[in-house]
């Protein structure tokens, strides 16, 4: 027996989104909405629709009284739930982040919007939270130069936004949590998104002291699936104000959104590591635009791109004066050329745990208070430098790092692939090059019998430990998984200061810097005693720059740099990942491989994939993938990202090549 549907009396057409990562079906499609669906299924809601003969999520974008289609329109199977978790804030963020990476919408929503857990869905919301907070206590911010009236406009509601750099021992928890209460003073909600889960629960831990507990939610994907659908409710229907996660908590649908704090946008683990390969750093920002809101990028260190965003006049020094930065800086202390090291201890330059560092940390135990010892995350990949002066070894005609291939007489660029038989250093004109291993497994053990009777404690982020307790302890722990000492370490020893800086990598620097100087802030002021020693030669800029404690001064080197060769964040680049024959096919279809694109590109390779990226989805284990760059300036980065997503929607219909990953701005290049 036939069921006669009748449509809808009023607007009787939804335009729908279907949840297909296909690219080229990346596309609107119009359905009719039946008169008892049409109470439910509003713009935002989750549906099901038939389409080619199966059943598929979409989200419904728009009701319509008219379609374009010409032919006959099919109906909505029927409303998932009635509510609408697809606000129009975050379907125009959505809109954005997949034209500036060149992705799908569905991709974007599937890590904006969590799976629906019905039960949890049922059940009745909260009360909305409490807008009304006191404004905190400026004294803290009045450290930094203009700290004060950024609180003020914070809580004037203006759309403030500035690059923060933290003091040396300062507790970035507590003044993010006052600029939260700023915030909330002035009636507007709060976005904050950290790395990890540790910096989660130490943020939260503090926003509850200033913003009334129950105002403040936590999202992260360690959460299960019910807890997490909870909490993101709460947040869609305003039961909470000031939100605080990782990565994908960026797109988290906050009512009245005020401002966007990212901390340590340095860090990996705020790059999403699945299609479209989005930044949260990126993505706040274009969120922070949207809106018209403040929005804040703190950290110890500052990365290019944050620089980039300074000197584009987007966002403003936010920094203390020298003075302060020296009184609560400790000494810093690293291997020199000056002879006095080679005097006393010969073998200063090449130990990796020389006798000055040895020193350093017997002081401090015997003064009573723990050391800490940073060491590298983990084995790095072995890369080319110097053998003379140790810089890393570059290409001379794209700046990309060289490595040496089997069956090459010579080095081999990993971006361009231009063969170099004789490489030449940039630095010192040597033309010795040397393998840049690390290993840092014994290192507990080395100094354990070094410190024969010393409490040694490891920390990592398998097993992290989050605070010590009181007396001397020698804690050795990797970049990001220091523990914090209640009075601060006595002494910090920073080992294998060339396994971060003579990485194959754009960021090598920026990063060493970054892991140094978060070590380095956890050490008493250097009027208190408090040492830290650098296993680094002090006339390396990086070096100098810990030793200033100068990260701005160092990003802005970094930007200069950058820009001078073509890296970005001066230049947009996009990195494409599969057989030859489809990333062939790909860049002529997006018109690049023409004599005038229309726009200044540069196309870059092909190379092997580099060692440790993954393999892109859908392509045969055994099938050579090759990698492409591509190059504009910074203003054509649209235009570029345009014309491969266009380009993979006519790759990915006509289905002659396998598939190709496309990342714009990849963390990782070679």
């Amino acid at each position: 027996m036939t069921v006669i549907r009748q449509a809808a009396e009023h607007e009787p057409i939804a335009r729908v989104l279907p949840m297909l990562t296909v690219p080229h079906l990346d596309r609107d499609f119009d359905y009719l909405v039946s008169a008892e669906q049409s109470d439910d299924a509003q713009p935002g809601v989750r549906v099901r629709i038939r389409f080619h003969g199966r059943l598929v999520d979409a989200f419904v974008l728009e009701r319509r009284s008219d379609s374009d289609h010409d032919g006959q329109l099919g109906w909505l199977d029927r409303v998932i739930s009635p509510e609408q978790v697809l606000t129009p804030d975050i379907r125009r963020l959505a809109d954005a982040v997949a034209a500036r990476y060149a992705g799908t919408r569905a991709d974007v929503l599937r890590l904006a919007i969590p799976p629906r857990h019905a039960a949890t869905e049922k059940k009745p919301s909260l009360a909305p939270a409490e807008l009304f907070t006191p404004a905190p206590d400026p004294v803290y911010w009045s450290a930094y130069a203009g700290g004060e009236k950024f609180l003020a406009a914070l809580g004037d509601g203006r759309a403030v936004r500035a690059a923060w750099q933290a003091l040396p021992g300062e507790d970035w928890t507590a003044r993010f949590a006052e600029a939260a209460a700023a915030a909330l003073s002035g009636g507007r909600s709060v976005l904050a998104v950290v790395p990890d889960q540790r910096d989660v629960d130490a943020l939260a831990a503090a926003a509850a002291l200033t913003c009334d507990e129950d105002n403040v939610v936590t999202l992260s994907a360690g959460l299960g699936p019910s807890a997490r659908y909870r909490r993101w409710l709460s947040v869609l229907r305003g039961c909470s104000r000031v939100v605080i996660g990782t990565r994908s908590a960026v797109f988290a649908p906050v009512v009245n959104l005020g401002l966007l704090m990212i901390w340590d946008d340095g860090e990996d683990t705020l790059a999403e590591p699945r299609a479209p390969y989005p930044h949260a750093r990126d993505v706040a920002m274009l969120r922070a635009h949207q809106l018209r809101c403040a929005a804040v990028i703190g950290g110890y260190a500052r990365t290019a791109e944050a620089q980039a965003l300074v000197d584009s006049g987007w966002a403003h020094d936010l920094v203390a004066p020298r003075a302060t930065v020296r009184a609560r800086a400790p000494r810093i202390v690293a291997l020199d050329d000056d002879g006095y090291l080679q005097e006393r201890d010969p073998a200063a330059r090449t130990a990796r745990l020389p006798s000055v560092a040895l020193r350093t940390a017997r002081t401090a135990l015997d003064a009573g208070h723990p050391v800490l010892v940073q060491v590298p995350r983990r084995g790095y990949v072995p890369a080319l430098a110097c053998a003379e002066c140790r810089t890393v070894a570059r290409c001379r005609h794209c700046t990309g790092p060289l490595a040496l291939t089997s069956g090459s007489s010579g080095a081999t660029c990993r971006w361009c692939g231009r063969a170099d038989p004789v490489p030449r250093c940039n630095a010192c004109g040597a033309t010795r090059v040397r393998a840049v291993v690390v290993g840092a497994r014994r290192t507990a053990e080395e100094l354990g019998r070094a410190f024969h009777g010393a409490t040694v404690i490891t920390s990592s982020a398998e097993t992290g430990v989050a605070t010590l307790g009181p007396g001397p302890a020698l804690v050795i722990a990797t970049p990001g998984a220091e523990p914090r000492a209640p009075d601060g370490y006595g002494a910090a020893l920073l080992l294998d200061g060339w396994a971060l800086l003579g990485r194959a990598d754009l960021r090598a620097a920026e990063d060493a810097l970054r892991r140094w100087l978060a070590a380095a802030a956890l050490v008493r002021p250097g009027t208190d005693g408090g040492t830290v020693t650098v296993v680094a030669e002090a006339a390396i800029p990086t070096v100098q720059s810990l030793i200033r404690w100068d990260p701005v001064g160092h990003a802005r080197a970094e930007l200069a740099a950058r820009t001078e060769v073509g890296l970005p964040p001066a230049v947009h680049l996009a990195a494409l990942d599969g057989p030859a024959p489809a990333v062939t096919a790909l860049l002529a279809d997006a018109g690049l491989l023409s004599a005038d694109p229309g726009y200044p590109a540069e196309v870059l390779g092909p190379v092997p994939l580099p060692a440790g990226a993954r393999r892109p989805a859908g392509i045969d284990g055994d099938a050579e993938i090759i990698r492409m760059l591509v190059r504009v300036p910074r203003d054509f980065g649209l235009a570029l990202a345009t014309a491969l997503r266009r380009a993979t929607g006519v790759a990915s219909a006509r289905r002659v090549h396998q598939p190709v990953r496309v990342q714009i701005d990849p963390l990782r290049i070679g």
